[in-house]
């Protein structure tokens, strides 16, 4: 039976090396094999040690546990440990970097505060909104990250398509491309495009909707956008809009899948160029609920699509005409 030997590197063998080499190889370069044998080296973190898994040499010891001193057993016990903040996002005017006083006029304790200290509270917390946006800019900001917060929600579009429109919308204003244009403008442009490029779009007609800027004054302020940013969009792919309307429409599987295949035959039909992906996607389904015996009228598409039943007419027959599935 073989027995390993640990032993203690303290550098002896290597005393003909100069102090200022020692020194110069230690604080530039980090020892990933062992000095010895050139074996691999491993980190037993139980001791604290670095050890060659071939000769058994002790290359460092008393190393830094970085981790933190408690221990948790779950999610919500590791939260109340924690003494961290939550991490810097761009969907925030300071990225969530300031102190924010919460609106309870309660205590640690969960106890009502008494009138005196409510008075001060709110002072604390007219002085602390004042000093979290100190100039205009800021301010535009706050009101701008505000806005596209709040139609993403009414969207339902996901937190990466909000953190993508606010760091648009931030090159824009350290671009200085603001001027002559609203802020609603500017920041719903950007949450359109955030979600194009994130291929989870919404129609303009959806966007309108939700924004206090008219479809023209979008559709302007998008090309401007774009335009200026150089931002890369790829067009709208009408397989995108298929999955909402068939969950609103609350149609099966199989009409998902007959109507993608119905959008890829007309895609390499070349019939799709020049279209409406929202009109295509929405005679696409309509087509596969006919297909698959599925009762659903023209009419709740077209609500659902918010598009005209005559598109939903002209385009169905396109695309059974494409696939071979309607003849004349």
């Amino acid at each position: 039976m073989t027995e390993t030997r640990i032993r203690s590197y303290d550098g002896s063998t290597e005393r003909h090396r100069s102090t200022d080499a020692i020194e110069e190889t230690t604080e530039t370069q980090q020892v990933t094999t062992c000095p010895e044998c050139d074996g691999r080296l491993a980190t037993d973190t139980e001791h604290g040690e670095t050890v060659c898994t071939e000769c058994g040499l002790v290359v460092e010891e008393n190393g830094i546990d970085r981790g933190p001193e408690w221990r948790a057993f779950d999610s919500a016990e590791r939260d109340s440990k924690s003494r961290v903040g939550a991490p810097t996002t761009n969907m925030m005017h300071d990225k969530g970097l300031s102190t924010n006083i919460g609106w309870q006029n309660k205590d640690g304790y969960g106890k009502s505060l008494s009138t005196r200290q409510r008075r001060q509270m709110q002072r604390l917390r007219t002085w602390n909104e004042r000093f979290r946006t100190r100039d205009s800019k800021e301010r535009n900001l706050k009101q701008a990250l505000g806005e596209i917060d709040r139609m993403a929600s009414a969207l339902g579009l996901p937190e990466t398509v909000r953190e993508t429109a606010s760091v648009i919308y931030r090159r824009a204003l350290s671009e200085n491309l603001l001027p002559g244009r609203s802020i609603e403008g500017v920041a719903t442009a950007a949450l359109y495009a955030a979600a194009r490029q994130a291929r989870n779009p919404r129609s303009l007609d959806e966007f309108t909707a939700v924004s206090r800027v008219d479809k023209m004054e979008l559709t302007r302020t998008y090309r401007y956008i774009i335009r200026e940013l150089k931002l890369e969009v790829q067009p709208a792919d009408p397989e995108s809009y298929v999955a909402r309307f068939i969950s609103r429409l609350e149609l099966n599987e199989e009409v998902d899948r007959l109507a993608r295949e119905l959008l890829s035959t007309a895609k390499d039909e070349g019939i799709t160029s020049g279209k409406s992906p929202v009109g295509l996607a929405a005679s696409a389904v309509y087509a596969a609920a006919l297909l698959s015996n599925q009762k659903v009228t023209q009419s709740q598409v077209s609500a659902v699509a918010d598009i005209s039943e005559v598109t939903i007419r002209n385009r169905y027959k396109e695309l059974l005409e494409a696939n071979g599935q309607l003849e004349g």
